[in-house]
């Protein structure tokens, strides 16, 4: 049976089995990314590794760089320009994503949020359609923007989707083990953008090195990576 940490190696194609079984029993089934069905079979669509989450979730983890829209995502984008109303973000898909000024915490049309081309900003996807242009907002569903906004100094680095799906990993636990040996802020795009900032400029090239590093590591050497930036950072190591 395939689980997060015993995977298989699937190819574009492929029929899966697993989740075809749970649906022909009349089982709830929640295919992710790289799954497609056609006709009742389920198949994969990506090369990859293919994942299960008990009780009833499948998915492929592949390498990939370019981002495909999903609401509800988390994403950082870069404001590359200002029309009307409406900021246009990059956020690495095939088209630009919008953002209205009304979609801040609080604003209003005499009370517009300080946001200028070139600023990056951590938003969730409202509206992820093939056939429709991606809407972002900076807000929750209570109106309160939490975390989400425009994130200033810091330092942004590009890698693959996988690795972002990786320090996010619970089971991983990466982002605890680093913060034990130096502070720091994140903020992880799932489309494939991470936001950093630690208190000095040395600490903050220290973790972004730290996650570029973690993508072809095995997972039994994290602490000792984790112990190398440490050192690092404290100058025993240069």
């Amino acid at each position: 049976m395939t689980t997060e940490n015993n995977s298989v190696a699937v190819m574009a194609g492929d029929i899966i089995s697993e989740p075809m079984e749970m649906m022909k029993a009349n089982k709830k089934v929640i295919l992710g990314p790289g799954i497609r069905v056609e006709k009742e079979t389920v198949r994969a669509s990506k090369c990859g590794m293919l994942k299960m989450k008990p009780p009833n979730t499948f998915w492929v983890d592949a390498y990939q760089r370019r981002y495909v829209p999903n609401r509800g995502e988390l994403v950082i984008g870069v404001v590359m320009a200002k029309t009307g109303d409406t900021f246009r973000l990059d956020i690495g898909g095939s088209e630009t994503a919008s953002l209205s000024y009304m979609a801040f915490e609080g604003a209003t049309k005499k009370n517009r949020p300080d946001v200028n081309v070139g600023d990056i900003v951590y938003a969730r996807l409202l509206i992820a359609h093939p056939d429709v242009e991606p809407e972002l907002v900076c807000v929750d569903s209570h109106g309160k923007k939490g975390k989400l906004g425009v994130l200033h100094d810091g330092f942004m680095i590009s890698c693959s989707l996988n690795l972002v799906r990786k320090i996010l990993n619970p089971t991983i636990n990466f982002l605890s083990q680093l913060a034990k040996e130096l502070p720091f802020e994140i903020a992880a795009g799932m489309n494939g953008r991470i936001w950093i900032r630690g208190r000095t400029i040395k600490e903050t090239i220290a973790v972004g090195n730290a996650i570029l590093a973690l993508e072809y590591l095995p997972n039994d050497r994290i602490r000792e990576l984790c112990d190398d930036i440490g050192a690092y950072a404290s100058g025993f190591i240069k």
